[in-house]
């Protein structure tokens, strides 16, 4: 089978794409991969790499087609209009030329923000006569309303009729949370629609993993870890409202890990509130993630209270189960179902306080025995409904039906 992956973020960038893609080529699969100059979620370029680049190389026995882009930025709007529009024009313009010689039987769309980047994925469908998968990640357009990115009607009911568009010449779309399918089909067709769940990052479940931990007394006390993007979405101002609460419980640390727009409004709420109970622990490379979370008394997932999130599974909440640990969940609707079902942790409504002060303090005084139950819980619930070899399966027995009906 020869697939083409059409994603804007790819290696060295952290996605769940990269580790698809791998799996896919151990199954005999022919990928090559369009995407953008990697610049997530810093917004510069990365070393080694330039933005007005229009190169090709390998990566493993994949090949990769990158564009050149606007680089996102940081806390820029424009900036980040024009990065997600870059990329389609560039799309649009160069990826036909890249892919002139190649064979396509199946287009992959990793429908992560933006939806967009499904447009160039459409023409090179036209151009090769190919099917077309849109693996769908977020809500369109409902994430744009949620984060406060639109909130104009006008231009909400436009993306709306955008996205309809582009539902409608994909003949495959996975969602990522059962809870999407109804939102999805509103503007799809309901049986072409197929749940199909993120796993975890393989770093989450290999024997051998890097466990050296470069987060200074970590293991010290009663340590919640957050990993990931600090920013709108994840309701960090909950999080320190929730530190302010707890600075009379000295054993307990919250540890924020990543990056994002929010990070230094972070730095500063900790100093004018004087929450040494907070500690900012910057980026760190997904190799040494496991170990972070292995040493973690618990693991903390957040989201804003929108209605958007209650449809959406962070994919935080898989290599949470994966490494078990007990998790602790600010969030309403599917990833709160999730844990609650799993019996992994603890849950609050999302943007409560309060609440997650109270749940942090709940694992807290647990037992060493409970806590490590919770933990041995995630895991097996991942194994019964996460795990990356089945959902690899899966995905291949739904590439080959697409190929097979569009040979007939």
């Amino acid at each position: 089978m020869n697939l083409l992956v059409v994603s804007q973020y790819f290696w060295p960038e952290n996605f769940r794409i990269n580790d698809l893609v791998k799996a896919l080529l151990a199954k005999g699969v022919h990928v090559d991969v369009v995407t953008g100059q990697p610049n997530y979620p810093d917004g510069q370029v990365f070393d080694g790499y330039h933005a007005g680049e229009f190169i090709k190389h390998s990566w493993g026995s994949a090949t990769v087609h990158r564009l050149p882009l606007v680089p996102r930025g940081r806390g820029s709007a424009i900036r980040l209009i024009l990065n997600y529009l870059s990329f389609v024009i560039s799309g649009i313009l160069l990826a036909p030329f890249a892919l002139r010689r190649k064979q396509v039987d199946v287009v992959f769309v990793y429908a992560i923000s933006p939806i967009l980047q499904a447009i160039p994925a459409i023409l090179i469908k036209w151009i090769k006569g190919a099917k077309l998968v849109i693996w769908v990640q977020d809500l369109w357009p409902e994430s744009l309303e949620a984060t406060g990115f639109v909130r104009n009607p006008w231009l909400l009911a436009m993306v709306r009729v955008l996205v309809r568009w582009i539902y409608r010449h994909a003949d495959l779309i996975l969602v990522q949370s059962e809870a999407f399918i109804a939102p999805v089909a509103a503007l799809a067709d309901a049986g072409k629609i197929c749940y199909y769940p993120n796993s975890a990052d393989d770093v989450f479940t290999s024997s051998s993993v890097n466990d050296e931990c470069k987060i200074s007394g970590l293991e010290n006390g009663f340590s919640v870890v957050f990993a990931g993007n600090l920013g709108a979405a994840q309701a960090v101002d909950t999080i320190i409202d929730a530190a302010e609460l707890l600075k009379g419980t000295p054993d307990i640390r919250i540890i924020l890990v990543g990056s994002g727009s929010r990070a230094a409004w972070l730095q500063s709420q900790v100093e004018q509130r004087g929450l040494n109970n907070v500690l900012l622990a910057g980026q760190h490379p997904l190799s040494a993630m496991p170990a972070i979370f292995r040493r973690a008394g618990a693991l903390l997932v957040t989201l804003k209270d929108e209605a958007i999130f209650c449809h959406t599974v962070p994919s935080k909440i898989q290599a949470y189960l994966a490494v078990g640990r007990p998790i602790v969940a600010c969030l309403n609707g599917e990833g709160a179902r999730i844990i609650a079902q799993a019996e992994a942790g603890v849950s609050c409504p999302a943007e409560n306080a309060v609440a997650l002060a109270q749940a942090i303090a709940s694992l807290y005084e647990m037992s060493d025995e409970g806590r490590l139950q919770l933990g041995k819980n995630g895991q097996r619930y991942f194994e019964k409904h996460f795990d990356s070899n089945i959902l690899t399966q899966t995905l291949m027995s739904h590439l080959e039906k697409l190929r097979e009906n569009g040979c007939q």
